[in-house]
């Protein structure tokens, strides 16, 4: 199939979702649900949102058609995480959209989901049934994409080393604030935080505040977001990350669904926010700096930081946006 036979394929693909009844996205989302408990009906129907946007036709069709097409079809392993769902569709498009041939190991946290958009392909396409394959092992691939954490990072750079490869490792999102943000915007990134539970590369588990930050203006902000609590995963982890903090009497804030500690790691975990007090922007740039290389996205107010993301955003990535900053179409393209 041609690029624009392919490109074709995915705007298709935009508008047979788009057409989804009711009862069809109901009897997805349960399925996804049954699967993973964290893939919630709104989240499920939010990745499908997400991936609507990546096939904006005009900016799709823009991005795919910058990259020459190339001229050997090689076969591509890609092993996809499952942490939210559909996270692994940017790499099927890329493998795609370059014109190679993909095997996909399936996350077993997100199979339901990614299998029903690769049947959508096929639907559309049945010559794609030469072009997709999903694979339980990895064999006879030619070049390599795989997201996992630092620890399966190390272990995909061992097993994969002969391998042209791109290897993504544990990364995060931060926020930088000065102190006078509005309402709405302290409520965008309480979006940003937690949107899928905050399991996501691109979710906010780090905020920079000013020495004499008030926290009793970001909580008053982020409460309409205490229906996370409705959920039992998240509860569970709140109560084990309270009674920790309770425990060793680590200083924290508190508003009954999500802790505040004063903490360096860029990570932090399900119901915890870190945040850091800074006096000198420049010197926190230089930091930020420093740290370029677990950090996913930075978040702030674009009047003042203009190099950052706008509150509310981090989660609606363009179709451009790359994972860790690599370039997978280019690295796909130059094979």
């Amino acid at each position: 199939m041609s690029k624009k036979e392919i490109i074709q394929v995915f705007l298709t693909l935009k508008i047979r979702i788009q057409e989804l009844t009711d009862e069809q996205l109901e009897q997805l989302c349960l399925q996804c649900q049954n699967e993973n408990s964290w893939f919630t009906p709104t989240n499920v129907r939010l990745a499908l949102q997400g991936l609507i946007h990546y096939l904006s036709e005009d900016n799709f069709q823009k991005w795919a058609e910058s990259y020459t097409e190339t001229t050997k079809i090689r076969k591509i392993g890609v092993v996809m995480a499952g942490n939210i769902p559909l996270v692994g569709i940017h790499d099927l498009i890329c493998v795609l959209v370059s014109g190679h041939i993909l095997y996909a190991k399936l996350s077993s946290q997100d199979s339901v989901l990614m299998k029903f958009i690769i049947q959508l392909l096929l639907e559309i396409a049945p010559a794609l049934q030469e072009r997709i394959y999903t694979v339980e092992q990895l064999k006879n691939i030619d070049a390599i994409i795989a997201t996992g954490s630092d620890n399966t990072a190390r272990y995909f750079e061992y097993y994969f080393k002969k391998y042209p490869h791109i290897i993504r490792k544990n990364r995060t999102s931060v926020a930088v604030l000065h102190g006078e943000e509005t309402s709405n915007q302290l409520h965008q990134l309480g979006t940003d935080i937690f949107t899928y539970f905050g399991l996501g590369c691109r979710n906010v588990t780090k905020i920079y505040v000013p020495e004499s930050y008030n926290f009793n203006y970001f909580f008053e902000n982020i409460e309409h977001f205490q229906k996370v609590f409705e959920h039992h995963k998240y509860v569970n982890n709140y109560d084990y990350n309270k009674s920790i903090y309770l425990i060793d009497r680590i200083t924290h804030l508190d508003n009954g669904f999500l802790i505040l500690a004063e903490n360096p790691s860029l990570f932090s975990p399900i119901s915890v926010l870190h945040y850091e007090k800074y006096a000198d922007i420049a010197h926190l740039n230089e930091q930020l700096a420093e740290r370029a290389e677990s950090i996913q996205c930075m978040v702030g107010d674009r009047e003042r930081f203009p190099s950052m993301i706008e509150f509310g955003k981090a989660q609606s990535p363009h179709i451009q946006d790359y994972a860790d900053g690599v370039d997978t179409m280019l690295f796909l393209t130059n094979l």
